[in-house]
Protein backbone atom coordinates (compact mmCIF):
# COMPACT_ATOMS: atom_id res chain seq x y z
CA UNK A 1 0.00 0.00 0.00
CA UNK A 2 1.16 3.28 -0.81
CA UNK A 3 2.25 5.96 1.77
CA UNK A 4 1.59 9.85 1.49
CA UNK A 5 4.87 11.40 1.49
CA UNK A 6 4.99 14.98 1.98
CA UNK A 7 6.88 16.29 -1.03
CA UNK A 8 6.82 20.01 -0.93
CA UNK A 9 5.47 22.61 1.46
CA UNK A 10 4.18 26.43 1.18
CA UNK A 11 2.53 29.11 2.29
CA UNK A 12 2.06 33.11 2.18
CA UNK A 13 0.86 35.58 4.40
CA UNK A 14 -0.27 39.38 3.70
CA UNK A 15 2.03 41.68 3.87
CA UNK A 16 0.19 44.01 6.34
CA UNK A 17 1.02 43.71 9.62
CA UNK A 18 -1.13 44.95 12.69
CA UNK A 19 0.52 44.90 16.21
CA UNK A 20 -1.25 44.98 19.21
CA UNK A 21 -0.75 48.45 19.73
CA UNK A 22 -2.52 49.23 16.58
CA UNK A 23 -5.43 47.15 18.16
CA UNK A 24 -4.79 49.69 20.92
CA UNK A 25 -6.47 52.50 18.84
CA UNK A 26 -9.75 50.76 17.96
CA UNK A 27 -10.67 48.48 20.89
CA UNK A 28 -10.34 48.47 24.42
CA UNK A 29 -7.61 46.59 25.10
CA UNK A 30 -3.71 46.60 25.68
CA UNK A 31 -0.49 44.92 24.63
CA UNK A 32 0.09 43.75 27.95
CA UNK A 33 -2.85 42.13 28.13
CA UNK A 34 -2.95 40.20 24.68
CA UNK A 35 0.16 38.97 25.50
CA UNK A 36 -0.48 37.87 28.38
CA UNK A 37 -3.75 36.08 27.03
CA UNK A 38 -2.86 35.00 24.18
CA UNK A 39 0.85 34.99 23.29
CA UNK A 40 0.19 36.98 20.18
CA UNK A 41 2.28 40.21 19.48
CA UNK A 42 1.22 40.79 15.76
CA UNK A 43 -0.48 39.20 12.70
CA UNK A 44 -1.26 39.55 9.01
CA UNK A 45 -4.12 41.23 7.47
CA UNK A 46 -5.25 40.99 3.93
CA UNK A 47 -4.91 44.41 1.88
CA UNK A 48 -6.17 43.81 -1.60
CA UNK A 49 -6.10 40.66 -1.69
CA UNK A 50 -8.68 37.39 -0.97
CA UNK A 51 -8.78 34.30 0.56
CA UNK A 52 -8.56 32.53 -3.11
CA UNK A 53 -5.20 35.03 -3.79
CA UNK A 54 -3.40 33.76 -0.70
CA UNK A 55 -4.62 30.28 -1.38
CA UNK A 56 -2.98 30.20 -5.17
CA UNK A 57 0.28 31.71 -3.61
CA UNK A 58 0.61 29.08 -1.07
CA UNK A 59 -0.35 26.42 -3.83
CA UNK A 60 2.20 27.52 -6.23
CA UNK A 61 4.98 27.56 -3.32
CA UNK A 62 4.19 24.26 -2.37
CA UNK A 63 4.89 23.14 -5.70
CA UNK A 64 8.07 24.77 -6.34
CA UNK A 65 9.43 23.16 -3.39
CA UNK A 66 8.12 19.84 -4.32
CA UNK A 67 9.89 21.05 -7.91
CA UNK A 68 6.25 19.26 -8.96
CA UNK A 69 4.14 20.39 -12.30
CA UNK A 70 0.53 21.43 -11.32
CA UNK A 71 -0.38 19.09 -14.14
CA UNK A 72 0.98 16.32 -12.39
CA UNK A 73 -1.71 16.41 -9.72
CA UNK A 74 -4.72 15.01 -9.66
CA UNK A 75 -6.80 15.88 -6.51
CA UNK A 76 -7.05 20.07 -4.72
CA UNK A 77 -8.71 19.92 -1.52
CA UNK A 78 -9.08 23.22 0.15
CA UNK A 79 -10.10 23.56 3.98
CA UNK A 80 -11.12 26.75 4.40
CA UNK A 81 -14.18 28.72 6.78
CA UNK A 82 -14.24 32.12 4.34
CA UNK A 83 -13.92 31.30 0.84
CA UNK A 84 -14.59 34.04 -1.21
CA UNK A 85 -17.57 32.72 -2.76
CA UNK A 86 -20.52 30.30 -1.46
CA UNK A 87 -19.68 28.51 -5.04
CA UNK A 88 -17.03 28.02 -7.23
CA UNK A 89 -14.97 26.78 -4.09
CA UNK A 90 -11.77 28.14 -3.44
CA UNK A 91 -10.14 24.26 -4.69
CA UNK A 92 -11.64 25.09 -8.02
CA UNK A 93 -9.85 28.57 -7.94
CA UNK A 94 -6.94 26.97 -7.47
CA UNK A 95 -7.24 24.50 -9.85
CA UNK A 96 -7.90 27.17 -12.63
CA UNK A 97 -5.06 30.18 -11.43
CA UNK A 98 -2.11 27.33 -11.09
CA UNK A 99 -2.57 25.70 -14.40
CA UNK A 100 -3.77 22.28 -13.20
CA UNK A 101 -5.48 20.29 -15.49
CA UNK A 102 -9.21 19.86 -16.45
CA UNK A 103 -11.52 17.35 -15.06
CA UNK A 104 -9.37 16.21 -11.90
CA UNK A 105 -11.12 16.49 -8.67
CA UNK A 106 -11.31 19.89 -6.50
CA UNK A 107 -13.58 20.60 -3.28
CA UNK A 108 -13.28 22.29 -0.37
CA UNK A 109 -14.04 20.86 3.60
CA UNK A 110 -15.48 22.99 6.10
CA UNK A 111 -14.21 21.84 10.13
CA UNK A 112 -13.08 25.69 10.42
CA UNK A 113 -9.46 25.54 12.55
CA UNK A 114 -9.09 21.90 11.83
CA UNK A 115 -9.41 22.25 8.21
CA UNK A 116 -6.28 21.46 7.28
CA UNK A 117 -6.38 18.13 8.86
CA UNK A 118 -9.56 17.23 7.89
CA UNK A 119 -8.56 18.24 4.07
CA UNK A 120 -5.09 16.19 5.12
CA UNK A 121 -7.24 13.05 5.92
CA UNK A 122 -9.27 12.91 3.31
CA UNK A 123 -6.26 13.53 0.56
CA UNK A 124 -4.53 10.79 2.41
CA UNK A 125 -7.59 8.13 1.65
CA UNK A 126 -7.63 8.66 -2.21
CA UNK A 127 -3.77 8.21 -2.41
CA UNK A 128 -4.06 4.48 0.02
CA UNK A 129 -7.05 3.83 -1.95
CA UNK A 130 -4.84 4.52 -5.11
CA UNK A 131 -7.13 7.03 -6.64
CA UNK A 132 -4.88 9.63 -5.98
CA UNK A 133 -0.80 10.06 -7.10
CA UNK A 134 -0.59 13.64 -6.39
CA UNK A 135 -2.82 15.61 -4.45
CA UNK A 136 -2.45 19.14 -2.85
CA UNK A 137 -3.80 20.00 0.62
CA UNK A 138 -4.19 23.54 1.37
CA UNK A 139 -5.24 25.36 4.59
CA UNK A 140 -6.29 29.12 4.25
CA UNK A 141 -8.20 31.51 5.91
CA UNK A 142 -9.34 35.22 5.91
CA UNK A 143 -10.84 35.78 9.56
CA UNK A 144 -10.36 39.66 9.24
CA UNK A 145 -13.56 39.34 6.91
CA UNK A 146 -15.67 37.99 9.61
CA UNK A 147 -13.96 39.01 13.04
CA UNK A 148 -16.45 41.86 14.81
CA UNK A 149 -13.74 44.74 15.49
CA UNK A 150 -15.28 46.00 18.27
CA UNK A 151 -14.99 42.75 20.23
CA UNK A 152 -11.29 42.67 22.14
CA UNK A 153 -11.64 39.20 22.99
CA UNK A 154 -12.26 37.60 19.57
CA UNK A 155 -10.70 40.38 17.28
CA UNK A 156 -7.41 39.84 18.88
CA UNK A 157 -6.78 36.68 18.25
CA UNK A 158 -7.05 36.13 14.72
CA UNK A 159 -4.72 36.69 11.44
CA UNK A 160 -4.80 35.87 7.84
CA UNK A 161 -2.92 33.31 6.15
CA UNK A 162 -2.49 30.27 4.25
CA UNK A 163 -0.31 26.58 3.74
CA UNK A 164 -0.21 24.16 1.57
CA UNK A 165 1.41 20.53 0.89
CA UNK A 166 2.06 18.52 -2.10
CA UNK A 167 1.69 14.33 -1.25
CA UNK A 168 2.86 11.86 -3.24
CA UNK A 169 1.98 8.17 -3.17
CA UNK A 170 4.96 6.76 -2.60
CA UNK A 171 5.97 3.38 -0.43
CA UNK A 172 8.03 2.54 2.14
CA UNK A 173 8.25 3.76 5.81
CA UNK A 174 8.02 7.71 5.38
CA UNK A 175 4.85 9.71 4.96
CA UNK A 176 1.66 9.75 6.71
CA UNK A 177 1.07 7.39 9.66
CA UNK A 178 -2.31 8.36 10.54
CA UNK A 179 -5.05 10.82 11.00
CA UNK A 180 -8.08 10.97 12.35
CA UNK A 181 -10.98 13.84 12.45
CA UNK A 182 -13.71 13.85 14.59
CA UNK A 183 -16.78 16.03 15.67
CA UNK A 184 -19.17 17.30 18.19
CA UNK A 185 -21.98 19.39 16.39
CA UNK A 186 -24.01 19.52 19.86
CA UNK A 187 -21.17 22.38 20.75
CA UNK A 188 -21.62 24.09 17.75
CA UNK A 189 -22.79 27.47 19.31
CA UNK A 190 -19.29 27.93 21.28
CA UNK A 191 -17.76 28.92 18.11
CA UNK A 192 -19.30 29.38 14.99
CA UNK A 193 -19.90 32.56 12.42
CA UNK A 194 -23.87 32.77 10.83
CA UNK A 195 -24.52 32.85 7.14
CA UNK A 196 -25.77 36.70 6.22
CA UNK A 197 -27.84 35.92 2.99
CA UNK A 198 -30.25 38.28 1.02
CA UNK A 199 -33.57 38.64 2.11
CA UNK A 200 -36.69 37.48 0.31
CA UNK A 201 -40.29 38.00 0.30
CA UNK A 202 -40.49 34.60 2.15
CA UNK A 203 -37.54 35.66 4.77
CA UNK A 204 -39.81 37.41 7.83
CA UNK A 205 -36.72 37.46 10.31
CA UNK A 206 -33.68 39.65 9.32
CA UNK A 207 -30.34 37.33 8.71
CA UNK A 208 -28.17 38.03 11.88
CA UNK A 209 -24.79 39.14 10.41
CA UNK A 210 -21.52 36.71 9.83
CA UNK A 211 -19.47 37.97 12.66
CA UNK A 212 -17.83 35.36 14.11
CA UNK A 213 -19.20 34.51 17.79
CA UNK A 214 -17.03 32.70 20.58
CA UNK A 215 -17.81 31.55 24.05
CA UNK A 216 -13.85 31.40 25.11
CA UNK A 217 -13.74 29.97 28.38
CA UNK A 218 -15.79 27.05 28.01
CA UNK A 219 -14.06 26.46 24.49
CA UNK A 220 -10.75 26.47 26.32
CA UNK A 221 -11.62 23.60 28.07
CA UNK A 222 -12.95 21.76 25.28
CA UNK A 223 -10.13 22.56 23.39
CA UNK A 224 -7.35 21.54 26.00
CA UNK A 225 -9.58 17.87 26.24
CA UNK A 226 -10.07 17.03 22.70
CA UNK A 227 -6.54 18.18 21.63
CA UNK A 228 -4.70 15.94 24.12
CA UNK A 229 -6.89 13.10 23.64
CA UNK A 230 -6.30 13.32 19.65
CA UNK A 231 -2.57 13.22 20.18
CA UNK A 232 -2.81 10.28 22.70
CA UNK A 233 -5.07 8.71 20.31
CA UNK A 234 -2.51 9.14 16.88
CA UNK A 235 -0.04 7.76 19.41
CA UNK A 236 -1.91 4.40 20.14
CA UNK A 237 -2.83 4.12 16.81
CA UNK A 238 1.21 4.02 15.31
CA UNK A 239 2.60 2.17 18.51
CA UNK A 240 4.62 5.22 19.48
CA UNK A 241 5.75 6.83 22.90
CA UNK A 242 5.47 11.03 23.64
CA UNK A 243 8.98 10.60 23.56
CA UNK A 244 9.25 9.58 20.02
CA UNK A 245 7.94 12.61 18.36
CA UNK A 246 10.04 15.17 16.72
CA UNK A 247 8.33 17.80 16.96
CA UNK A 248 4.83 18.97 17.90
CA UNK A 249 3.07 21.58 15.31
CA UNK A 250 -0.11 22.43 17.13
CA UNK A 251 -3.26 24.78 16.35
CA UNK A 252 -1.63 27.79 16.72
CA UNK A 253 -5.23 29.38 18.44
CA UNK A 254 -3.68 30.22 22.34
CA UNK A 255 -0.12 30.17 24.09
CA UNK A 256 -2.17 28.83 26.68
CA UNK A 257 -3.94 25.89 25.06
CA UNK A 258 -0.73 25.03 23.01
CA UNK A 259 1.15 24.95 26.77
CA UNK A 260 -1.24 22.61 28.36
CA UNK A 261 -1.21 20.53 25.50
CA UNK A 262 2.75 20.24 25.28
CA UNK A 263 2.37 19.62 29.15
CA UNK A 264 -0.14 17.10 28.76
CA UNK A 265 2.34 14.94 26.27
CA UNK A 266 5.05 15.88 28.57
CA UNK A 267 7.01 17.68 25.79
CA UNK A 268 9.80 19.78 26.59
CA UNK A 269 9.29 23.22 24.71
CA UNK A 270 12.12 22.70 22.62
CA UNK A 271 9.88 20.14 20.90
CA UNK A 272 6.65 22.35 20.01
CA UNK A 273 7.03 24.55 17.24
CA UNK A 274 5.08 27.92 18.17
CA UNK A 275 4.98 31.02 15.21
CA UNK A 276 1.63 32.50 17.44
CA UNK A 277 3.26 35.43 18.56
CA UNK A 278 3.87 36.64 14.84
CA UNK A 279 0.60 35.15 12.90
CA UNK A 280 -2.05 34.75 15.41
CA UNK A 281 -4.49 32.73 15.04
CA UNK A 282 -4.72 31.59 10.95
CA UNK A 283 -7.45 29.21 11.40
CA UNK A 284 -7.01 26.41 8.76
CA UNK A 285 -3.87 27.95 7.41
CA UNK A 286 -2.04 27.31 10.97
CA UNK A 287 -0.88 24.19 10.89
CA UNK A 288 0.21 24.01 7.14
CA UNK A 289 1.78 27.69 7.83
CA UNK A 290 3.53 26.66 10.68
CA UNK A 291 5.23 23.57 8.70
CA UNK A 292 6.40 25.44 5.55
CA UNK A 293 8.26 27.75 8.01
CA UNK A 294 9.59 24.76 10.15
CA UNK A 295 10.62 23.51 7.06
CA UNK A 296 12.21 26.43 5.91
CA UNK A 297 14.28 26.86 9.19
CA UNK A 298 15.72 23.25 8.99
CA UNK A 299 14.37 22.46 12.11
CA UNK A 300 12.05 19.27 10.55
CA UNK A 301 14.51 17.02 8.96
CA UNK A 302 14.26 13.71 7.48
CA UNK A 303 13.33 10.65 9.61
CA UNK A 304 11.55 13.40 12.11
CA UNK A 305 8.35 12.12 13.41
CA UNK A 306 5.68 14.77 13.78
CA UNK A 307 2.63 15.11 15.36
CA UNK A 308 -0.05 17.57 14.16
CA UNK A 309 -3.13 18.64 16.42
CA UNK A 310 -5.95 21.03 16.15
CA UNK A 311 -9.21 22.12 17.46
CA UNK A 312 -12.01 24.12 15.85
CA UNK A 313 -15.76 25.49 15.30
CA UNK A 314 -17.95 22.80 14.61
CA UNK A 315 -16.88 21.53 17.08
CA UNK A 316 -14.41 19.44 15.47
CA UNK A 317 -10.71 18.38 16.27
CA UNK A 318 -8.16 15.96 14.54
CA UNK A 319 -4.86 14.34 14.64
CA UNK A 320 -1.55 13.52 12.13
CA UNK A 321 1.22 12.07 12.36
CA UNK A 322 3.58 11.88 9.48
CA UNK A 323 7.11 10.63 9.74
CA UNK A 324 9.53 12.95 7.26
Amino acid sequence: MNRSLITGTGSHVPSVILKNQDLEKIVDTNNEWIIARTGIKERRIVDGETTNDIAVKAAKNALKSAGTSPKDIDLIIAGTVTPDMLFPSTACFVQSHIGANRGIAAFDVSAACSGFLYALDVADKYIRAGISKKALVIGVDVFSKIVDWKDRNTCVLFGDGAGAVLLSAEKGKRGILSTHIHADGHYGKMLYAPLSINSSPFHKKSPEHSYMKMQGNELFKIAVRTMGEACQEALEYTGLKAEDISLLIPHQANMRIIKATAERLGLPEEKVYINLDKYGNTSAGSIPLALDEAVKKGTVKSGDIILFVAFGGGLTWASAIVRW
